[in-house]
């Protein structure tokens, strides 16, 4: 039994493209900060932030189905991997944000002041 090769140029291009797009718009959004979106705030945190998180799990979840060669598998594998890696990735987010507002607002409402 014989295996061709197949080649993946056209493949590599379009992950390449999709992944070079999403990093074009971050990084556009991140130079011009569009005031409706900077200014307005949603669970204590503005919508330019959100939209910054949810493009780069965006790019992450198409780096694993892209690169792990998640496309091809089992749904049951791909659920496996993908749910605890989405699970994890928003609890460490909420973790971050939570304790990150606390140490704020201990330094913005108390005593201590920003020495660093």
């Amino acid at each position: 039994m014989s295996h061709e090769h197949v080649s993946n140029t056209k493949r590599i291009w379009t992950v390449f493209g999709i992944l070079s797009l999403i990093t074009t718009v971050e990084v556009a959004f991140g130079i011009i900060r569009p005031d409706a979106l900077y200014m307005h705030n949603f669970l204590t945190m503005n919508l330019l932030n959100w939209l910054f998180i949810i493009l780069t799990l965006v790019k992450a979840y198409y780096i694993v189905w892209a690169f792990m060669h998640m496309e091809g598998e089992e749904r049951s594998l791909r659920n496996a991997v993908v749910y605890p890696l989405i699970f994890l990735v928003c609890y460490l987010l909420f973790i971050l944000l939570t304790e990150g507002d606390y140490v704020f607002e201990v330094f913005k409402n108390s005593t201590i002041k920003w020495n660093f």
